[in-house]
């Protein structure tokens, strides 16, 4: 149906004055310096705001077309819609979708929220901003990839960020409010290997004598299991007793970054969990109870203060030194122990060999020591001509 103009009307156009406007229906029409009119729209439409130029009248352009060039985005706007999974009549930007993946994580018990609410705050909706989550594309993806690095990011920093940005996707996808083929290819970059950080035997004993000090009494159980286990924080946290055999030296962990494991524990640390657990409560189903906290999961979610307090007071920098170096620390000692890639992957619960390999590259001690098992007694190869003195050898010749 024909729009009726009432201020947008030709004599009205031909009538402005230099730097005059009229504007109508969302389009508007101006006299330049020059003299000439010049056309554009600006309305909203789905959510979205479309503001274009459309053309000077010079060019020939009038306002019909600029009239056509709306309806051209309001059909475009309704083809779109055809697309949405069913159900829905209107496609979420992307932080209107933000915001609530963030809620639905919150309702569900999700993972990581806070780092997750972070990365959109702080990055990824400020980019996307009102963007159809539908209309998040490989190209766009690259665009962000291009503008933090811009900005520089790592890009490890930036993986972290799409790997937010795919599971929010996917989630959306699978919630019914995009379809899977909209969920767009997220390639991550490749990233360096970093810098493995282990503790030496002294600085071990001192961080351990610094827990027992310290006044958090279940601090240096935290850092004994992960000296004498190299366990994940977050496995460690969820141990509980009826899980730790203390025949078989093994406690059991249900919820393994890579799956269920049997965790190996040394002789001395059973000895020392089984000492412990006589003196407790018999009540107590965790390790690391909440005492009084208020957790969702009945046991302690983090050991991070205190830790990074028996840090100083071991003399080690609590900026590097962190609960996760106990892991490499115990990784580290199995490699230079000798220990084989599967029976260090069976102890330290990682998935990859490529992920073990890292470690191997820490110091060269035990790569060398293995290579001396190729020595052997070379016998004596050399030609005489060569090793006898040049003047011996020009007499002997003459």
């Amino acid at each position: 149906m024909a729009r009726t103009f009432a201020r947008l009307t030709r004599p009205a156009i031909r009538a402005l004055a230099i730097g005059g406007r009229i504007t109508e229906h969302g389009i508007i029409a101006e006299r330049l310096k020059n003299g000439d009119v010049r056309y554009a729209v600006d309305i909203v439409c789905d959510g979205q705001r479309i503001h274009r130029v459309v053309g000077r009248e010079s060019d020939g352009v009038t306002r019909a077309q600029a009239e056509t060039l709306i309806e051209q985005a309001r059909t475009d706007a309704r083809a779109g819609r055809l697309n949405l999974p069913k159900g829905r009549k209107v496609a979420s930007s992307f932080n209107e979708a933000a915001v609530s993946y963030v809620d639905r994580l919150r309702k569900s018990g999700g993972k990581n929220i806070a780092r997750k609410q972070s990365q959109l705050e702080m990055h990824l909706r400020p980019h996307f901003g009102s963007t159809r989550i539908d209309k998040v594309t490989d190209f766009a993806v690259k665009g962000y990839r291009k503008a933090r690095r811009d900005a520089k990011a790592a890009d490890a920093t930036i993986n972290r960020e799409l790997a937010t940005l795919s599971h929010m996707l996917r989630s959306a996808a699978r919630w019914g409010w995009i379809r899977r083929d909209d969920v767009p290819t997220i390639e991550k970059a490749r990233e360096g290997q970093g810098r493995i950080v282990s503790l030496s035997a002294k600085q071990c004993g001192a961080l351990l004598s610094a827990a027992v000090a310290d006044e958090d009494t279940d601090l240096w159980i935290f850092v004994a299991i992960g000296l004498g286990t190299g366990m994940r924080h977050s496995e460690m946290l969820a141990i509980e007793w009826a899980h730790i055999d203390f025949a078989r030296r093994r406690i059991f962990v249900p919820l393994a970054k890579a799956g269920s494991r049997d965790q190996p524990i040394p002789a001395d640390l059973t000895d020392r969990l089984a000492a412990e657990h006589q003196q407790r409560d018999d009540a107590e189903k965790f390790v690391f109870p909440a005492r009084g906290r208020a957790t969702k999961t009945g046991h302690r979610t983090c050991f991070a203060v205190s830790f990074r307090r028996a840090a100083v007071a071991a003399g080690l920098d609590d900026k590097t030194i962190t609960p996760h170096v106990m892991r490499h620390t115990a990784v580290t000692r199995l490699v230079r122990a000798g220990a084989d890639i599967p029976t260090i992957m069976k102890i330290s619960g990682h998935k990859t060999v490529a992920m073990v390999l890292r470690y191997t590259h820490v110091d060269s001690v035990h790569i060398d020591a293995a290579a001396s098992a190729l020595e052997m007694d070379f016998p004596c190869t050399t030609h005489p001509e060569v090793t006898m003195p040049q003047k011996e050898a020009s007499e002997k010749a003459a």
